[in-house]
């Protein structure tokens, strides 16, 4: 995969958390916050899956997807800093280095299986 790609779909997913957090802040439910991300990029939603995994992000949907959230031109193009991570996210670290920590080999690896399967969407 080129860098141009990886640093597109790192750039497009951090924008869905930025809009992710805007949208938990005022209170909307979880359930629905990628619909109304791909929405607002003016895409389907299982093209925003395919995104998010696999598909390579065009330069027209590259300007598409800047339009849309309000960057300029290119800004998907550019490397960026990794974000610190958010208070949620440290959370879910802790808990997961406690179950790590708290379980065998056999229990390390069905933890770890469990969460291929969950970011290649065979669970």
């Amino acid at each position: 995969m080129s860098n141009i790609t990886l640093t597109r779909r790192h750039n497009a997913l951090a924008l869905f958390q930025d809009h992710a957090e805007r949208a938990l802040a005022q209170g909307a439910a979880p359930k629905g916050l990628e619909q109304a991300f791909a929405a607002a990029l003016q895409i389907s939603p299982s093209m925003w899956s395919q995104i998010k995994s696999s598909r390579p992000i065009g330069d027209k949907l590259a300007r598409q997807i800047e339009a849309m959230t309000g960057q300029p031109a290119g800004w998907l193009d550019a490397p960026r800093e990794s974000r610190s991570p958010t208070a949620a996210e440290k959370a879910f670290l802790e808990l997961a280095l406690a179950a790590w920590r708290a379980t065998n080999s056999a229990g390390r690896k069905a933890l770890r299986e469990h969460l291929k399967a969950r970011i290649t969407g065979t669970l």
